[in-house]
């Protein structure tokens, strides 16, 4: 096996005024850094420091200005105003229904438009227009819009697919986008989806990088999914269409492509477009290339078709043209690259245990970058294009990192059933003591195709997991992104095959490391990661002692018929009347294996979970319970596939680390 960290480091002693451990407490009210704006020469950016009110659930934030040339950082108030963008024009903001502008970097305002109204504001260069999208009624499914002398009436009226998604119904009001000019009243804003069941922004995580101008102002490049009802449940079919201001006309950019488009950008020079795209309709973890359009001549070209891994993070513009920066996962972690649009040659620039998510602005010779780590929250680094060095530029819980006793992280290689490397990270508590067993947590993680890397989370927190004296170990298995393309795509149609091997294999191999108690280990996880807690549990022949399972999916039939975003479950698992009928419902389904369930499982389930709904949680209960079993059900009606409530978020942490004193 080959290890990336000796453990006579991981043992190395801690500082002494570093005496406490992460708590949930201290987790949820760690100050959070978010870049709001950057200048058009970006030489200086705006940034927001939000810190959680657990008691009110709610976040207090304070504005600065960044000096990106010397790092200097200075409060700045900007009141009730909302940044929309920073540009060659100046400072724009939202209060109420009026937008403002200011030329000297927000010391004084002048009143610009009155919107209404809006969301996800977008300014052309020129600023003479403005994009803007709000909801529209398109469809009377609401039977207080159908019938007028009902307005008491709860009824809904449906009549086809995709009537409820991630985590809410269809009232039949759909995002659309409008356009007006700055010289005209808001009302006479040009509906660009006018009559069409469609989302621009996309639901339900699109915003305002869902629409852009071209340079000249001349055109708006909005993404949509051109499907409704059914088609849009089984179709991952997003395009990027053009609306020319001047003639009215729309053209599909993509039209040609069958699967996502998104996340259009224009090179500053104004001469090329890039977007990232994945080529096969209904395969929502695919490839995902950077695409460019010669934008005079319309040719496009496929940059990173050759390259074995998947972009899947940001993607920025060099300001000379000349270089595209993205993130991708890669092996364990999230780094950056560089792009040359040319030749498309890749190059990795980042190296380390951490993960580099997003890119905010170019200095030449460096980037100012996101970067986490498991201990450490999203703090902004430049980045030295040269050789990859970071140098820290915010440190906003300096003072709290400096009380805390922080476990060390590895990467290991471990042997697969058959004959594969993967890479599984072990995370050691604090003060870790390779002479002493501790009990483990194996992680499952979601997706299936999400990327298993350095993330800092406020619920699958790693740090806080090894806080509370467990080693947490989290097998990069199969169907993981940053291991080439192949070994991401093994996942499909396998759910309960290798990848449950592959979490076997990694459990073996860490029971024979003298630090791990072999009699106790736990396997835990969410989404994808909870059905593989369910399906661990009726094969895992007593490797486990307790189980966690959050908003996992238990029978998959029932799943299939109840699920929203079909397209996700014909590619991955298959329909359950195909013949033959698929292993996703017979051998890989966790609710045909209950018979074997022998230790106890907790299992955790939102209520407006439409993408794993709550009858997935709750037959798992009733299943363990009627085996006898001991069990609990942690129920949260106010939560989607996720925890984001402050409050909700406490219980769940301490529901969780009580199992485990409990059951481990």
């Amino acid at each position: 096996m080959k290890l990336k960290h000796s453990l006579l480091a991981l043992a190395a002693p801690l500082v002494m005024n570093a005496q406490q451990v992460m708590t949930p407490e201290i987790l949820w009210t760690l100050k959070k850094v978010g870049v709001q704006a950057v200048s058009p020469d970006h030489s200086s950016l705006i940034y927001k420091i939000g810190q959680t009110d657990v008691k009110t659930e709610k976040t207090k934030s304070e504005n600065y200005f960044l000096n990106v040339v010397n790092y200097q950082s200075s409060k700045i108030d900007f009141g009730k105003k909302a940044l929309i963008q920073w540009d060659k024009n100046g400072i724009y903001a939202q209060e109420g229904d009026k937008i403002f502008l200011s030329k000297d970097n927000g010391k004084t305002w002048a009143e610009f438009y009155t919107i209404g109204e809006a969301d996800n504001i977008v300014i052309s260069p020129d600023g003479k227009k403005i994009a803007f999208s709000k909801q529209v009624l398109v469809e009377k499914l609401m039977g207080k819009d159908k019938y007028s002398d009902t307005p008491k009436t709860t009824a809904q009226v449906y009549t086809d697919l995709n009537h409820r998604h991630w985590d809410y119904f269809n009232e039949g009001k759909y995002n659309h986008v409008f356009v007006v000019n700055t010289t005209s009243s808001v009302d006479s804003a040009k509906d660009l989806l006018e009559g069409k069941t469609w989302d621009s922004p996309q639901r339900p995580f699109g915003g305002a990088e869902d629409f852009i101008f071209s340079p000249d102002s001349s055109q708006l490049l909005y993404v949509t999914k051109p499907k409704s009802g059914k088609e849009y449940s089984t179709s991952t079919n997003t395009d990027i269409f053009a609306y020319d201001l001047a003639s009215g006309t729309t053209k599909n950019l993509t039209e040609s492509n069958k699967g996502y488009d998104v996340n259009p950008k224009f090179s500053p020079d104004g001469k090329s477009l890039v977007w990232q795209s994945m080529e096969r309709d209904g395969y929502e973890a695919d490839k995902n290339d950077i695409k460019l359009m010669d934008w005079k001549s319309g040719k496009t070209s496929n940059l990173t078709k050759a390259w074995d891994e998947s972009v899947s993070g940001d993607v920025f513009w060099s300001g000379d043209s000349k270089s595209i920066y993205f993130t991708a996962a890669f092996r364990g972690t999230k780094q950056l690259f560089s792009l040359n649009p040319k030749d498309s040659k890749v190059q990795q620039i980042t190296k380390g245990d951490f993960d580099i998510n997003e890119i905010f602005a170019d200095q030449k010779t460096s980037l100012l970058v996101s970067k986490t780590d498991i201990n450490h929250a999203s703090e902004i680094y430049s980045v030295n294009l040269k050789n990859g060095e970071l140098k820290q530029v915010t440190d906003v819980n300096k003072e709290v990192y400096a009380k805390l006793s922080q476990g060390k992280s590895e990467l290991k290689m471990v042997k697969t059933s058959d004959g594969k490397e993967m890479g599984v990270w072990f995370h050691y508590p604090p003060n870790f003591d390779p002479n002493k067993k501790y009990p483990t947590l194996v992680y499952c993680q979601g997706g299936p195709q999400s990327a298993l890397t350095q993330f800092f989370s406020t619920r699958w927190n790693f740090s806080l997991m090894a806080a509370n004296g467990y080693i947490v170990v989290a097998p990069n298995r199969r169907g993981m992104p940053g291991w080439g393309t192949k070994w991401n795509e093994e996942i499909s149609r396998d759910w309960g095959g290798q990848p449950m091997k592959d979490y076997l294999a990694a459990t073996d191999f860490a029971k024979t490391l003298p630090y791990v108690d072999g009699e106790r280990v736990a396997a835990v996880g969410a989404s994808y990661g909870g059905y593989s807690v369910f399906m661990l549990a009726g094969i895992h022949e007593n490797r486990f002692k307790t189980f966690i399972a959050h908003d996992g999916l238990f029978d998959m039939k029932s799943w299939y018929l109840t699920t929203e975003e079909l397209w996700f479950a014909n590619w991955d698992l298959g329909s359950p009347w195909e013949k033959p009928l698929p292993k996703a419902y017979t051998e890989f389904n966790p609710s045909n294996f209950v018979d074997k369930w022998n230790k106890p499982i907790m299992i955790v389930q939102g209520g407006i979970d439409f993408r794993v709904p709550y009858e997935q949680g709750q037959e798992a209960f009733q299943a363990a319970k009627l085996k006898g079993l001991k069990s609990k059900l942690v129920y949260f009606p106010n939560e989607n596939h996720w925890v984001l409530h402050p409050q909700n978020g406490l219980v769940w942490q301490r529901e969780f680390f009580d199992w485990l004193k409990e059951t481990l």
